[in-house]
Protein backbone atom coordinates (compact mmCIF):
# COMPACT_ATOMS: atom_id res chain seq x y z
CA UNK A 1 0.00 0.00 0.00
CA UNK A 2 1.87 3.11 -1.20
CA UNK A 3 1.50 6.23 0.90
CA UNK A 4 2.70 9.56 -0.46
CA UNK A 5 2.68 12.71 1.65
CA UNK A 6 3.26 15.94 -0.26
CA UNK A 7 3.74 19.20 1.63
CA UNK A 8 3.18 22.47 -0.17
CA UNK A 9 2.66 26.04 0.92
CA UNK A 10 -0.94 27.18 1.22
CA UNK A 11 -1.12 29.86 -1.42
CA UNK A 12 -3.68 29.49 -4.13
CA UNK A 13 -3.55 25.86 -5.20
CA UNK A 14 -6.96 24.95 -6.61
CA UNK A 15 -8.93 21.77 -5.89
CA UNK A 16 -8.54 20.91 -9.57
CA UNK A 17 -4.75 21.17 -9.35
CA UNK A 18 -4.71 18.97 -6.26
CA UNK A 19 -6.88 16.38 -8.02
CA UNK A 20 -4.47 16.39 -10.96
CA UNK A 21 -1.47 15.88 -8.66
CA UNK A 22 -3.23 12.99 -6.93
CA UNK A 23 -4.13 11.38 -10.25
CA UNK A 24 -0.67 11.77 -11.74
CA UNK A 25 1.17 10.51 -8.63
CA UNK A 26 -1.14 7.50 -8.59
CA UNK A 27 -0.58 6.85 -12.30
CA UNK A 28 3.19 7.10 -11.86
CA UNK A 29 3.21 4.60 -9.01
CA UNK A 30 1.12 2.21 -11.06
CA UNK A 31 3.24 2.61 -14.21
CA UNK A 32 6.70 2.55 -12.61
CA UNK A 33 6.22 0.32 -9.58
CA UNK A 34 3.13 -1.71 -10.60
CA UNK A 35 1.24 -0.47 -7.53
CA UNK A 36 -2.52 -0.85 -7.50
CA UNK A 37 -4.34 2.50 -7.67
CA UNK A 38 -7.06 1.29 -5.30
CA UNK A 39 -4.41 0.73 -2.62
CA UNK A 40 -2.50 3.98 -3.23
CA UNK A 41 -2.93 6.86 -0.79
CA UNK A 42 -1.88 10.42 -1.58
CA UNK A 43 -2.04 13.14 1.09
CA UNK A 44 -1.49 16.80 0.33
CA UNK A 45 -0.62 18.85 3.40
CA UNK A 46 -0.85 22.59 2.98
CA UNK A 47 1.36 24.64 5.27
CA UNK A 48 0.80 28.32 5.92
CA UNK A 49 3.73 30.39 4.62
CA UNK A 50 4.28 31.72 8.16
CA UNK A 51 4.96 28.13 9.22
CA UNK A 52 7.42 27.27 6.45
CA UNK A 53 10.89 28.71 6.61
CA UNK A 54 14.22 28.56 4.85
CA UNK A 55 17.26 30.77 4.54
CA UNK A 56 16.61 31.84 8.13
CA UNK A 57 13.20 33.42 7.57
CA UNK A 58 9.61 32.39 6.99
CA UNK A 59 8.40 31.95 3.44
CA UNK A 60 6.14 34.97 3.99
CA UNK A 61 9.15 37.13 4.91
CA UNK A 62 11.28 35.71 2.11
CA UNK A 63 8.65 36.48 -0.53
CA UNK A 64 8.21 39.98 0.89
CA UNK A 65 11.97 40.56 0.63
CA UNK A 66 11.94 39.34 -2.97
CA UNK A 67 9.09 41.71 -3.83
CA UNK A 68 10.90 44.64 -2.24
CA UNK A 69 14.29 43.84 -3.81
CA UNK A 70 13.77 42.11 -7.17
CA UNK A 71 17.00 41.07 -8.85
Amino acid sequence: MPFVCLRITRDGVTPEQKAQVIAEFTETLERVLNKRPDLTHIVIEEVDTDNWGYAGVTTTQYRKQLAENPS
